[in-house]
């Protein structure tokens, strides 16, 4: 793994949970019973709602930017081929975030996703405090 699958699921996963928030907006502002879903907007399903849509964008752009170092310095940098792995674990938050939801799943999936992407992160904070310069 090189950084190209991170740079394209991430993409992906940004495309996703854009049109998630496009969904999240009609059911706002345009759906029949909006008033009843505008009322428990603040508590509920409809917080863990958003929760996912902005994790799920900030890990989509974390794994582009990931990526996007990997291909760049990846011949340069140690651990490369788990830095990718983990980052690309870590997008199980906001889809687990999404099953707890709608199909009622525990947590676990948030969690693992949580500790992957925190662990993609310092480990390539690691790498490039190792990185030598030319």
């Amino acid at each position: 793994m090189n950084g190209k699958q991170n740079i394209a699921i991430g993409l992906f996963t940004m495309a996703f949970f854009m049109a998630y928030g496009f969904l999240l907006i009609y059911l706002r502002d345009f759906a029949p019973g909006k008033e009843e879903w505008i009322n428990s907007y603040i508590k509920d399903a409809h917080f863990e709602s958003r929760l996912a849509h902005v994790h799920g964008n900030l890990f989509a752009m974390l794994n582009i930017v990931i990526g996007y170092l990997l291909l760049q310095f990846g011949n340069r940098l140690n651990n490369t081929k788990w830095i990718s792995i983990t980052a690309l674990i870590g997008i199980l938050m906001p889809v687990g975030i999404l099953s707890e939801v709608y199909i009622g799943f525990p947590p676990v999936f948030v969690l693992i996703g949580a500790i992957s992407i925190v662990i993609s992160v310092v480990m390539l904070g690691f790498s490039f405090i190792k990185l030598k310069t030319e």
